[in-house]
């Protein structure tokens, strides 16, 4: 037998420890944790931030300047390309509409198209932002783009 024989998922997969079976397991009577102490104890183990005494990584790094990860407005973000596929010639595109044919999952989250791809049908769209080029796009084809 030579590597090449070996398969791609050979020990792909291990198998799980079983403790708690009996001495000849390697794994019986404490189990791996041990005797005594805080390790040995149900409902222990330390988070992932605690390291042992060292200062922990978040103390450690500076913390400067702002963060806009909580205020920042997030967008469902649909292409004027499924418009195109999705919806007939001179449809009302509504977020409703939107979420009924399937490219916004819910209505939670504002509208914003896009201009990526063609758009051959006339629309009349209500999202709450449009692109440059999307508008650009939806207005060249005869149609319509409303911030709603």
């Amino acid at each position: 037998m030579d590597i090449t024989e070996i398969t791609k998922l050979a020990g792909a997969e291990k198998r799980r420890k079983r403790v708690g079976r009996g001495r000849g397991s390697g794994h019986g009577k404490t189990s791996g944790r041990g005797h005594k102490g805080f390790g040995q104890r149900s409902g222990s183990g330390t988070r992932g931030f605690q390291e042992g005494g060292q200062m922990q990584l978040f103390r450690r790094l500076p913390k400067r300047g702002f963060n806009n990860a909580l205020f920042a407005t997030r967008y469902s973000v649909i292409n004027v390309a499924s418009l195109d596929e999705r919806f007939e010639n001179g449809a009302h595109v509504t977020p409703q509409a939107l979420v009924e044919a399937g490219l916004v999952r819910n209505l939670k989250m504002p509208i914003k198209v896009l201009g990526n791809g063609e758009l051959k049908k006339k629309f009349k769209v209500d999202a709450a932002k449009f692109s440059k080029s999307a508008e650009e796009k939806i207005k060249a084809a005869g149609g319509e783009a409303r911030v709603c």
